[in-house]
C-alpha cells in the first residue's frame, strides 16, 4: 500500500535502501526448529462503519457503505472473530499471518478498531499484516490510517521506511515476504497492482532469502495467477509476477480476496508453487464454501526441502466455534536457485 500525504497524493515508493548483506532474524523462539507452524487468516472486514459522518461518504465510499448495510454487516459478524481468537488461542502457532481486508470502507475510525483487535491477535513480532484493497478503498493519510498498524506492517529492517513494500520478517527458518497489491480503484472495481518498483524489491528479495537456505512464504492480498479471478477483482500484473516468481522462486504463496478456499499452483520455470487462498475469517453467511475458515500451516523439514501439513479450521455456526476440517499433505517445491 502507497502511504499517502495529507493533500491525498501518493507518496512514491522508494526502491533505495535495498539490504545487501542478510537482515538479522526477527524474534521467533523456533531458531534451528525443524518445524514451523504458520496461521492464515484473511478478509476479517471485522471494523463496523455505522455512525460515519456522512463527509466522508463523498466517494467511492458511499457505495461500499450501502453494501455494508444491505448485506455485509449480516454476514461478518463480530461473534465469529471472537470465537476465532479462542480457537487460534488453543491452535498455538508460532505466527500470524493476515493477508488485507481488516476494514469495510478504509475509514480512519476503522484503523482504529482494527488495532485493537490486532492487540487482541498478538504482539506485532508474531503477526504480520499486508493490507487489502479494502483498506486502501480511497487515497487518505498514512497518519489518520495506516500508522496505526505499523508494528504488524513493518519488516524486520525498516530502513525503507513505512509504507515501502515489500517487507521481509525473518521467523526461524522462514522468511515471510509481504506485498502490498491495495491501492484506491474506481467504483465498482476492485482491483490490485504490485508496480514494477515493488517487484524489483520483490526479486531481490527472493533471490537473497532463496540463497540463506530459507522458506519463502509469499503473502498477497489479490490471487496472483492469471485468471484465477475475475476482471474487475483482478491483479493487474500478475504476470509480471509470476516472471519474477519463475526466476528466483519461492515455495509457497498465501492470499485472501476471493472470499472462497483456493488452492492452485503457480507454475513457475521448472516448479509449480502452492498458491493457497483462505475466506473470509469472519463469514456466517448462508453460501458454504463462504463460510469463515482459516488455515493452519504446519511446515517439515525433509532431506530434499520442506512439507506443508495443511489442516483447514471452519466456522460451525450450531456450535458457534471453529472445527477440524479437512487436512491434506502438500510436498513443497525443492529450491530451484
Amino acid at each position: 500500500m502507497r502511504p499517502y500525504a495529507k493533500n491525498g497524493h501518493p507518496i512514491p515508493r522508494r526502491v533505495k535502501g535495498i539490504l545487501r548483506q542478510p537482515p538479522k532474524p526477527g524474534p521467533s523462539g523456533n531458531k534451528g526448529k525443524e518445524t514451523f507452524v504458520l496461521a492464515h487468516i484473511s478478509d476479517l472486514h471485522l471494523t463496523s462503519p455505522s455512525g460515519v459522518r456522512p463527509t466522508l461518504l463523498l466517494n467511492k465510499r458511499l457505495l461500499g457503505y450501502l453494501s455494508w448495510q444491505c448485506r455485509r454487516r449480516h454476514i461478518h459478524l463480530p461473534h465469529v472473530l471472537d470465537a476465532l481468537l479462542l480457537d487460534l488461542a488453543e491452535a498455538a502457532p508460532d505466527h500470524v499471518a493476515v493477508t488485507g481486508d481488516l476494514t469495510n470502507l478504509g475509514l480512519p475510525d476503522e484503523f482504529r478498531q482494527a488495532a485493537l483487535w490486532l492487540k487482541r491477535l498478538g504482539p506485532p513480532e508474531k503477526v504480520t499484516v499486508v493490507p487489502g484493497n479494502h483498506d486502501a478503498y480511497v487515497a487518505t493519510s498514512w497518519h489518520e490510517t495506516f500508522s496505526r498498524w505499523a508494528p504488524y506492517l513493518a519488516g524486520d529492517d525498516d530502513s525503507a521506511g513505512a509504507g515501502v513494500y515489500p517487507i521481509l520478517r525473518i521467523r526461524g527458518p522462514v522468511a515471510l515476504i509481504g506485498l502490498s497489491s491495495a491501492r484506491p480503484s474506481m467504483p465498482f472495481v476492485a482491483v490490485g497492482s504490485l508496480g514494477r518498483r515493488q517487484l524489483a524489491r520483490f526479486e531481490e528479495m527472493l533471490e537473497r532469502t532463496g540463497r540463506l537456505g530459507l522458506l519463502r512464504i509469499v503473502l498477497i492480498h489479490h490471487p496472483p495467477i492469471p485468471g484465477s479471478i475475475s476482471w474487475r477483482k483482478r491483479l493487474t500484473d500478475a504476470p509480471l509476477f509470476a516472471e519474477v516468481v519463475a526466476r528466483r522462486g519461492a515455495e509457497l504463496i498465501l492470499h485472501g480476496h476471493a472470499h472462497v478456499s483456493r488452492e492452485d499452483e503457480l507454475v513457475a520455470g521448472t516448479h509449480s508453487i502452492p498458491v493457497l487462498g483462505v475466506p473470509s475469517a469472519s463469514n456466517a453467511g448462508p453460501i458454504p464454501q463462504c463460510t469463515a475458515r482459516y488455515h493452519v500451516c504446519r511446515f517439515q523439514r525433509t532431506a530434499d526441502g520442506w512439507r506443508l501439513h495443511l489442516a483447514v479450521r471452519a466456522y460451525a455456526p450450531a456450535q458457534h466455534a471453529f472445527i477440524a476440517g479437512a487436512e491434506k499433505e502438500i510436498r513443497l517445491p525443492a529450491r530451484n536457485l
